[in-house]
């Protein structure tokens, strides 16, 4: 029986050879785009080598650069810092210690003596060094006991350490001298800040007491109480769980 198609009908051998024909351009097209595609790239780097070689260059060079600085300059730098800070150190530390003339000690210890280097000279010629962070802290110590308060405060803000102990202590000496200076809003700040940097026997109780008299000088006695219940819950044997009686009846004698 003889078969014919329809007007406008093709068979399917016809049709899936027509399709195969257009999959098969479509796909020579996308080869050809990206034909064109990486004819540019390739022409757009040969036309920009030099540049991109300079910019690998210069990334190769800042690195190396970076690692030299470390290598060469940095870690010599800070082994000079430390052994520059031992010998003001030394006044810094007898002064601590010292019961009598413990003024011209701390002035040794910021200026220098002998042709050395004092903690503000190495604060500033060994910018950036652990040593010099550390002579900001000793300088600054050396400022309030010296009563330039200013001056102390100046030293001690630049000063940083990650040190329960240490960190503490700076950010209370800043308050006392604020309190010396009778600014004791921004005392009591500076003592809630050295609380907050750690929590320790040494530290803790000591800042606790000057927060609680910072707070009763401002008025604020609801809060200086709550230092002082501090104090004695947590901190019993501590010394100023001594004093903390006394500066509760001398809070309640005011009311």
């Amino acid at each position: 029986m003889a078969t014919y198609n329809k007007r406008g009908y093709k068979g399917k051998n016809v049709e899936e050879s027509q399709q195969l024909q257009n999959e098969n351009s479509t796909t020579a097209e996308v080869f050809s785009s990206l034909d064109e595609g990486a004819s540019k790239t390739e022409a757009w780097v040969a036309a920009n080598q030099t540049y991109i070689l300079g910019v690998i260059g210069a990334v190769a060079l800042a690195v190396l650069g970076y690692l030299g600085y470390v290598q060469f300059v940095q870690k010599p730098q800070e082994a000079t810092a430390a052994n520059e800070l031992f010998y003001p150190q030394q006044y810094f530390d007898q002064a601590i210690n010292a019961t009598q003339a413990k003024d011209s000690l701390f002035q040794l210890a910021l200026d220098g003596a002998e042709g050395k280097y004092g903690l503000l000279d190495i604060t500033k010629e060994y910018a950036g060094t652990k040593a010099a962070n550390l002579a900001h802290y000793a300088a600054g110590i050396s400022l309030l006991n010296l009563q330039k308060y200013p001056e102390a405060i100046a030293e001690l803000e630049q000063f940083s350490s990650d040190d329960a102990v240490l960190g503490a202590l700076a950010q209370g000496a800043i308050g006392d001298a604020f309190m010396q200076l009778e600014q004791t809003s921004e005392a009591l700040s500076y003592y809630q800040s050295a609380l907050g940097h750690s929590n320790n026997e040494f530290t803790t109780p000591k800042f606790l007491h000057k927060a609680a008299v910072a707070a009763v000088a401002l008025g604020q006695k609801e809060k200086a109480a709550s230092y002082i219940a501090q104090i004695k819950t947590d901190f019993p044997n501590a010394l100023e769980a001594a004093g903390a009686d006394a500066l509760l009846g001398l809070m309640n004698g005011d009311k």
